[in-house]
């Protein structure tokens, strides 16, 4: 298997991506703790996965919060002895004009978007330092490398923050064995993307701007995280990894 005898932590795990990033690290041998605000969500995604055999931890987690990520964390290495890998996942979207934007909105993108990855990753480098090494997958967006119209311009700002913050972070850290590389989805099908199944136009347009044709789905995004994850990728740090079915390339 490919992730066998590793721990990996990942946040925002409840749902969409998280849970398919964790339901397939279990899959490949990996324990797996998963962090999120949506607790009743969490708990169903770690039973689903235990049920299935693999071994699954929820922890509550407001990525935000730096005293959250440290029990978090800590929680992790109590219950499975280590920390080999963290995969940044959870954010959250805006879609509102730039000059309508509010300090408070600002705040609450850059928090969850930005402002987490930087807790995550200080928090858990420690620990990765211990096991000898480890692989951070920062989950960044299209929108961390290009402008677009129907996303906000927070959004942009808060996900090309995660993208520049991951090259540092390789770059600091490579030496010691960690390494760190950004994931640029395009236009998923998950629930922070619900918005557009009540409006059959925005889901046409939608698929209209990618050229296989087709919206992505979480698993699509999970087997570029679980390759950055695994020791097949032990010569890649520092690197996006742009999975947006032909988005960008146009």
């Amino acid at each position: 298997m490919r992730l066998e005898n590793k721990v990996a932590f990942i946040s925002g795990g409840a749902r969409g991506m998280g849970a398919a990033e964790a339901r397939m690290f279990a899959q490949e041998g990996a324990k797996v703790v998963i962090g999120d605000v949506l607790d009743e969500d969490g708990r169903k995604t770690e039973a689903a996965i235990n049920d299935l055999g693999g071994e699954c931890l929820f922890v509550h987690l407001d990525v935000s919060s730096e005293e959250n990520w440290i029990t978090a964390i800590a929680e992790t290495v109590s219950r499975f002895g280590k920390l080999d890998i963290l995969v940044n996942n959870a954010g959250v979207v805006s879609r509102v004009k730039l000059e309508d934007i509010t300090l408070n909105e600002w705040d609450r993108v850059m928090d969850i978007n930005a402002k987490g990855v930087f807790l995550g990753t200080k928090t858990a480098i420690p620990e990765m330092r211990k096991a000898g090494g480890g692989s951070i997958v920062n989950i960044s967006s299209i929108s961390g490398i290009a402008g677009q119209a129907y996303v906000s311009a927070v959004y942009n700002a808060s996900k090309g923050a995660v993208r520049i913050f991951t090259k540092s972070t390789a770059i600091q850290y490579a030496a010691e064995g960690i390494r760190a590389n950004s994931i640029h989805p395009g236009p998923i099908d998950t629930p922070m993307t619900d918005f557009r199944q009540g409006d059959p136009a925005a889901v046409a347009e939608s698929i209209a701007r990618v050229p296989i044709g087709r919206t992505g789905q979480p698993e699509d995004v999970a087997y570029g995280v679980l390759y950055l994850a695994s020791d097949e990728s032990s010569f890649v740090t520092g690197s996006e990894l742009v999975i947006d079915g032909g988005f960008l390339a146009q």
